[in-house]
């Protein structure tokens, strides 16, 4: 069992039900899966470049990553519809607590000038979306390698029913928020 799954059953969990008077365990709320999503928008003038971004994602989420097309033409930006324009990757289980583990102890705090991430991210309906501006973070990816410093979205989806439910399991994981 993971370290951070381990966690959230000790500590979080029972401490959620003390917060909200949950009378079954069943009704704490708990991070179901996590979304990776690359967008790479110089794949339309060259797929090499969406290559690398699919190398890369696999490297940092142990797993390999769905190509994503685009769903209607644009004219202004030379888009067609169904060309691939980004990659993204769903974690679940025991890979989602690993990559959430790394995420929170050792790559966001190597972002410079990290003061935490935003406390209102989240969506009304329990789900948390952060933004990183540059893959080279997270410990895997080998900094001479990197042709272009890329950006990724990681959605963290959870059983929350509100936002207030949601922040208090995720700063109970650990999750660095703003003061």
């Amino acid at each position: 069992m993971n370290r951070l799954e381990q966690k959230y059953i000790e500590t979080v969990k029972p401490a959620l039900m003390e917060e909200y008077n949950y009378s079954s365990t069943m009704e704490a709320p708990k991070i179901v899966k996590v979304v990776i999503n690359m967008g790479v928008g110089d794949a339309i003038s060259n797929p090499k470049v969406l290559e690398e971004a699919v190398e890369e994602l696999t490297q940092i989420a142990g797993q390999k990553p769905v190509i994503t097309k685009a769903k209607k033409s644009i004219a202004n930006f030379k888009l067609r519809e169904g060309m691939a324009i980004g990659c993204k990757v769903t974690l679940r289980g025991e890979r989602m607590y690993e990559f959430l583990d790394k995420l929170l102890n050792i790559s966001l705090p190597r972002v410079r000038d990290f003061h935490g991430v935003s406390a209102t991210a989240f969506d009304g309906r329990g789900n948390y979306t952060l933004g990183i501006k540059e893959q080279l973070i997270f410990p895997e990816i080998n900094f001479d390698k990197v042709n272009k410093v890329r950006g990724m979205d990681i959605v963290i989806v959870t059983t929350a029913k509100t936002n207030k439910e949601a922040f208090s399991l995720l700063k109970g994981m650990g999750m660095p928020f703003v003061k």
